[in-house]
């Protein structure tokens, strides 16, 4: 089929160079030249395991493509997935302003008969309101919500191996049935993996999806925060939890908190569209109080330990990206931790091995970023783990013992390193809800 992705951020690129390697013809647009044009000489504006594999290949085969044309890509396509950014807005609502862009757009330039498919994240209602604004095209439009659920990291993975693909088109419109069953076919060889319904329904399952999630995540912080006033273990008891077949181990680490473009801005975009209709979402509500009480975390520790004197304290920093396998550092707990350092004066020290860049844009000369993760522990007051990176996991704990100050204190936001008796080994450790991290003095 020949398929137009309107969009080449993260759900664009994957989603169009996966149905490319299902057989299509896709052709990748954006309104951004630039991003086009680096595209077309192979350098993606984002890191994701096994995607620059896959762009690469198919492109070789002729199955993808990029252009600039998108009013030229529109007239040639049988499907249009409209892949652009919602962020949020200041009242936490989604700004769908591209949405509304592009489907003024594809009224006014498309040729054929095609489905337009709304695989953005966007809230209720939004499937109806496009459909009011391609009312008067020259041709029929059917119009579908599509709602991604691609985990940065294991996307390329997730959009082969899909747990479900959720569409939402009414039960009449079989244009748009058919036409999206045969896109999909390739991946329901072994099983269905479809899930019809209403396009209302497809639109808020993407929401309570990630919303469910994170509540699962603050829950568990709260449990880990009670951990440590009653002497239990974090792990002990998530192992305990989710061991049970109703509940899954899944979602229940303690850390830092969430960040990422998806579950703080759905959490809260779940709670405008309540409140738009009279009601009050107090989980939801409560999930997002918790989480940004949560980011907090990591400093409160550190200012306990050093008895609420950072300033001029070397703070090295491992992991800037919101969770391993990405470079993404949207609403990362990290720059959470980092601002605050900062403002209380601080010496940040900082290596991810991915998310350097997108960081010095952001802080510039304020924080030192290095290319190696044992030059950030040089000559440090305490190392904090953020990100849980692969490379991480396992350190070299003789080695930072004699690059930082003594005594080294290790916090560790991801409870990785709470099995390696490191208090044996001469360093001050700190976790998260695990025994022995009561906040102390020094």
């Amino acid at each position: 089929m020949k398929v137009c992705m309107i969009g080449t951020g993260y759900v664009g690129l994957v989603t169009g160079a996966g149905l490319a390697e299902l057989g299509n013809q896709v052709v990748c647009t954006d309104v951004d030249a630039s991003r086009i044009e680096a595209l077309g000489r192979g350098i993606l504006p984002i890191y994701e395991p096994g995607l620059d594999d896959l762009v690469e290949r198919n492109v070789r085969e002729r199955r993808l493509s990029f252009s600039a044309d998108v009013d030229g890509a529109i007239a040639s396509s049988e499907v249009v997935f409209v892949t652009v950014g919602t962020p949020p807005r200041s009242d936490g609502g989604a700004d769908l302003s591209a949405v509304v862009d592009v489907a003024e757009r594809v009224r006014s330039v498309a040729t054929r008969e095609m489905v337009l498919v709304l695989k953005s994240t966007v809230p209720v209602g939004t499937n109806a309101r496009v459909r009011r604004l391609i009312e008067g095209a020259a041709v029929p439009i059917h119009v579908v919500s599509n709602p991604e659920f691609l985990k940065e990291g294991d996307a390329v993975t997730d959009f082969m191996r899909p747990d479900r693909v959720v569409i939402g088109a009414d039960e009449d419109d079989t244009f748009a049935r058919r036409a999206m069953a045969r896109l999909y076919r390739p991946l329901q060889l072994d099983r269905e993996r479809i899930l019809w319904m209403s396009p209302p329904s497809a639109e808020l399952t993407k929401y309570v999806a990630n919303s469910m999630l994170a509540l699962r995540i603050s829950f568990m912080n709260e449990i880990a925060a009670l951990c440590e006033k009653v002497g239990a273990d974090a792990h002990m008891v998530r192992s305990g939890v989710g061991s049970d077949a109703r509940i899954g181990p899944k979602f229940l680490y303690a850390g830092p908190g969430y960040g990422g473009s998806c579950f703080g801005k759905d959490v809260q975009a779940l709670i405008h569209t309540a409140r738009e209709h009279g009601l009050e979402i107090d989980l939801a509500c409560a999930t997002h109080r918790v989480n940004e009480r949560q980011k907090g975390l990591l400093l409160r520790k550190l200012m306990a330990r050093f008895e609420g004197f950072l300033r001029g304290k070397r703070i090295a920093v491992w992991g800037l990206a919101f969770k391993p396998r990405t470079d993404d550092i949207r609403e990362s707990p990290a720059l959470t931790l980092i601002d605050s350092l900062l403002s209380e004066g601080a010496e940040v020290v900082a290596h991810d091995p991915h998310a350097l860049a997108a960081a010095k844009l952001r802080y510039e000369d304020r924080v030192a970023f290095v290319e190696d993760e044992y030059a950030a522990a040089e000559d440090a007051h305490a190392l904090v783990l953020v990100t849980e990176w692969t490379q991480y996991r396992s350190p070299d704990f003789e080695r930072l013992r004699t690059l930082m100050r003594a005594p080294p204190l290790l916090l560790d936001g991801r409870n990785v390193w709470s099995h390696y008796a490191l208090s044996a080994q001469g360093f001050l450790y700190e976790g998260i809800g695990v025994k022995g991290t009561a906040c102390g003095s020094w």
